[in-house]
């Protein structure tokens, strides 16, 4: 097993990241069950996501996956890319809107924008903003956001390797 100094990071360094830089994610359809597996995990067994006669006399009609399921997806999605793979040092925080539920059945994607960054050299890398969309197969935006992460500055160039002074004049062999 390597440390994770070992590794060789596959992530955007905070200084290749790009005001505007957008990405989007793979595809995944959300199943009964993801909502079931959601349920057991987290300990939500709210009957709008769990029994369907009860999800049946809601505004929705129907059981919905959980919110926090949505968004567990779509870090799962996002990490799918690999654009922070070795370089994201902390997430640091969140701003979260859940707007339409996502039904089991619906396919998503992730759309990620950076928006904002800001260096943080005692920290060795800096704050990038993330705008997050998760989308589903109507291209409705299910859930949005902002998300700020601490990624990694880009490791300084090794200095060339000398044996020695150099002398004017003498062979460099």
């Amino acid at each position: 097993m390597t440390s994770g100094a070992d590794r060789t990071a596959r992530g955007h360094y905070f200084e290749e990241f790009e005001i505007g830089y957008t990405i989007v994610s793979p595809a995944r359809t959300i199943t009964e069950h993801d909502v079931c597996a959601f349920a057991g995990l987290s300990g939500d067994y709210n009957p709008l996501h769990t029994d369907a006669e009860f999800a049946r006399d809601t505004p929705f009609g129907e059981r919905i996956a959980h919110g926090m399921l949505g968004l567990s997806a779509a870090t799962g999605l996002t990490s799918r890319l690999g654009f922070i793979d070795g370089t994201a040092m902390a997430f640091l925080g969140i701003d979260w809107k859940f707007r339409r539920p996502i039904l089991m059945g619906d396919t998503i994607h992730v759309v990620v924008n950076v928006t904002d960054k800001h260096a943080q050299r005692m920290m060795g890398g800096g704050i990038v903003t993330f705008d997050v969309r998760v989308v589903n197969q109507r291209d409705e935006i299910v859930q949005n956001g902002h998300w700020k992460i601490l990624v990694r500055f880009k490791p300084a160039e090794a200095a060339p390797a000398t044996t020695g002074p150099r002398v004017a004049g003498a062979p460099t062999g």
